[in-house]
């Protein structure tokens, strides 16, 4: 009589390890600028702008996904603009959603796009940047996801004039100059906007509505002028010349 071998027990699971999920806004519009098309989509040393902070968000460390919110109207024109600067297959997703009528509804609109990731728990951070921010470092993005994961949310923020050498951890909030990349808890963030949804309060940036119901600090990092936002005709030269500098 042959015993049956003992039966080998199955290995359990491996959960998947959480990423880093970037949100760019790319939504606006650009008229204060002086162009007649969205400010993202004017050329920027060779390429579009928001191609720019699209190479920057996917060289950040643990990114594997990145939602680029659009104005619903102009989907497949940003589309046709980035199709030459998408990461080769297997690299991270990258996904357009339309965005809303307001800076909050667009972040919302992204964070029910990636809502099933991070529930699942293939996300634990969740970053949101302004495309017109194309001159955000891949090392700027590292340091407010690891400022995230240990405080909850972090912003990069900069001293105003009357400020030069000031300690950010001890000026109000009021007297700095607050930038993007912001990052945030993936769970604490969806749950937080949910909430907004609910009471149909609709914040300035991420931050307002991360800190008005999520419970957690938003700490800040140390950035310079240099992360610039293109906003009038002049910024898009200085953004060149600071890439050209690099």
């Amino acid at each position: 009589m042959t015993c049956p071998a003992p039966a080998t027990p199955s290995a359990a699971p491996v959960p998947p390890r959480p990423g880093v999920t970037v949100v760019v806004l790319g939504a606006g519009a650009g008229n204060r600028v002086g162009a007649r098309v969205n400010k993202v989509l004017l050329p920027l040393a060779g390429r579009p702008l928001l191609a720019w902070s699209l190479a920057h968000a996917l060289a950040a460390t643990g990114v594997d996904r990145v939602v680029v919110v659009t104005a619903p109207a102009e989907q497949d024109e940003v589309a046709s603009a980035l199709s030459a600067y998408l990461p080769a297959d297997g690299g991270p997703e990258v996904a357009l959603v339309p965005g809303g009528s307001s800076r909050h509804g667009s972040e919302w609109a992204a964070l029910r796009a990636v809502a099933g990731h991070v529930e699942a728990g293939r996300t634990d951070v969740v970053v949101v940047h302004d495309g017109a921010r194309p001159l955000a470092a891949p090392a700027l993005f590292d340091a407010v996801v690891a400022t995230a994961r240990r405080h909850g949310g972090a912003l990069p923020a900069t001293p105003t004039h009357a400020l030069v050498g000031a300690d950010l951890t001890s000026v109000a909030p009021g007297l700095v100059g607050v930038q993007t990349p912001q990052a945030f808890r993936a769970r604490p963030l969806l749950a937080a906007y949910r909430a907004a949804e609910h009471d149909g309060f609709e914040g300035t940036d991420t931050a307002a509505t991360f800190e008005r119901y999520a419970g957690l600090p938003v700490v800040a990092v140390s950035s310079t002028a240099a992360n610039l936002k293109v906003t009038w005709p002049e910024d898009l030269a200085l953004a060149e010349a600071l890439l050209s500098a690099r």
